[in-house]
């Protein structure tokens, strides 16, 4: 084995397109390992915890960029050659859609001053510095990095609404601005219903239903996960609502959120209540039912029924919808090919709200049910810590991510979690999302099938049946193809779920027999 370690100094790329070109040198043949990555202090302890250590990253600086390459002897060179050419293609690929590109913002601001709106994707170190900059500017910002201090949210946060502009994020991870998918986003129809989420994945699959149910996004406003946080107070969700409101061609407000901080749902519902337009809202985990406000209609059911009221609300005729009702036969039939042994899920998610959706359906039923993003602490996984008893995995989370790419764009730690969970005997089920669009992996899929073959044939092996269910977000204007990718699970023994409230409740009934 040789490694090779490159230091490419005054070389900026942004952390959206490391995580794309790390998952394609990762692909070369004779590859074993690649790492791309800006020589910040937390990626240099990154490549310190996985053993890679040189002077020459000891003397990196954060605006240099660090090649580490591990392959075979005989094939270290071709490897060499084919990441420098992905680097290469990305310069190319800049060049040939005549993108300009600036060394700093303020570069940029001089020469679009007409310009109002920036995204940021830098190392979480830097991030709330470039942000600062751009408010200061007057322009609106979207935040993709995470690891920015919850303090440098709170300023920032603050600094926009006095300016009368919205920061959205940290750590948000899609949106749909006049139509312009932004970060992780999916082609969907533009229309009358306008989004404000507190979750990536669950926005992105609110706007994938109203799209599949006939409806239409006007914006798709992302608000980063700790927004409703008791620390941060619903500052740009509120900026949101009241940004939709004012928007004359948005009829009607949609508000999704990972569970909030009770004191800042009920100020939310307020700023909510006092809009001129009908307003549905889902706080997944809350049990609240009443808004306490006319216009304002709390929706317990999941991100499917939210949907399903915002379109009904936009003016489409509810008896037209097909709204793929839970398939009971299905249940009984899965049910009959697990052994008595096999009682348990394990949810393997690269969205973090379509984690959630799974596990509080889990949660409604099951008292066992273990988790990363658990809020309680006796039932808390570290993202090391092996699966016991229903266990749902948000991938997608800090813990998993630190120093490596997102797995929407590299699944690899979750393949290997996918083989290593059929390994358990008592696992009946592995609920998975294939999340495609703009920002995603190209064949989310395809790149999945080996490993849930392997899993499936362990589980053979051993006399049982392991049920793999599938969920793909996305739509027929999406790429990849949807109906492709929904295909190729099928014809590697996949169960299809037709929406993530439905993958939760067919996961949580198809191991509902004896003691759970």
């Amino acid at each position: 084995m040789t490694r090779h370690i490159e230091i490419r100094k005054n070389t900026y790329l942004d952390s959206v397109s490391l995580m794309s070109m790390s998952t394609k040198a990762n692909a070369v043949d004779g590859v074993t390992q690649a790492l791309l990555g800006m020589a910040t202090p937390m990626n240099k302890e990154v490549l310190l915890n996985v053993g890679v250590v040189d002077p020459a990253i000891d003397e990196a600086k954060p605006s240099d960029l660090m090649i580490v390459i591990d392959a075979s002897d005989d094939t270290i060179e071709a490897a060499i050659e084919a990441v420098n050419d992905i680097l290469a293609r990305k310069d190319k690929k800049a060049g040939e859609a005549s993108e300009v590109r600036y060394r700093t913002l303020d570069g940029a601001f001089e020469e679009v001053p007409d310009s109002n709106f920036v995204l940021i994707s830098v190392n979480g170190a830097f991030a709330a510095r470039e942000a600062r900059k751009a408010l200061n500017a007057g322009k609106n910002v979207m935040i993709f990095s995470d690891n920015v201090p919850v303090e440098d949210e709170l300023a920032l946060k603050n600094l926009a609404h006095e300016k009368g502009l919205i920061v959205m994020g940290p750590d948000c991870g899609t949106a749909i601005i006049n139509g312009v998918g932004l970060a992780f986003s999916n082609a969907v129809r533009r229309g009358s219903i306008g989004i404000v989420g507190a979750s990536g994945t669950g926005s992105q699959e609110v706007s994938v239903r109203i799209h599949d149910f006939g409806g239409g996004v006007s914006q798709l406003i992302g608000t980063g996960g700790r927004d409703l946080s008791t620390e941060i107070g619903g500052i740009s969700m509120i900026d949101g609502i009241n940004a939709l409101d004012a928007d004359p061609e948005t009829k009607v407000i949609v508000i999704v959120s990972k569970p909030p901080a009770e004191e800042v749902a009920s100020k939310v519902l307020a700023v909510a209540g006092a809009a001129s337009k009908p307003v549905y809202v889902t706080f997944l985990g809350s049990d609240r039912t009443e808004s306490g406000y006319d216009n304002v209609t709390m929706v317990t059911a999941g991100t499917k029924p939210l949907a399903i009221a915002a379109v009904v609300a936009s003016g489409i005729d509810e008896s037209t919808l097909d709204k793929h009702p839970l398939n009971i036969p299905l249940v009984e039939e899965v049910r009959a090919k697990l052994a008595p042994e096999q009682k348990y899920i394990r949810g393997l998610f690269c969205g973090g709200t379509l984690c959630d959706e799974s596990m509080f359906s889990a949660l409604d039923k099951y008292e066992n049910v273990y988790s990363n993003i658990q809020k309680n602490p006796a039932y808390k996984l570290g993202a090391m810590d092996s699966s016991r008893e229903h266990t749902f995995l948000d991938m997608g989370d800090d813990d998993f991510t630190n120093g490596r790419p997102h797995p929407m764009i590299d699944p690899s730690l979750r393949l290997q979690r996918l083989v290593q969970e059929a390994d358990d005997p008592s696992v009946g089920v592995i609920a998975m999302d294939f999340v495609l669009g703009f920002g995603a992996h190209e064949d989310p899929v395809g790149v999945t099938i080996p490993a849930i073959t392997e899993a499936k044939a362990k589980a053979t092996a051993r006399g049982q049946h392991l049920e793999i269910l599938g969920y793909v977000l996305g739509t027929d204007l999406d790429t990849p193809a949807f109906a492709e990718q929904v295909a190729k699970l099928e014809a590697a023994g996949v169960t299809i779920a037709s929406s993530s409230t439905n993958l939760g409740l067919l996961a949580r009934e198809f191991v509902a027999k004896g003691d759970n």
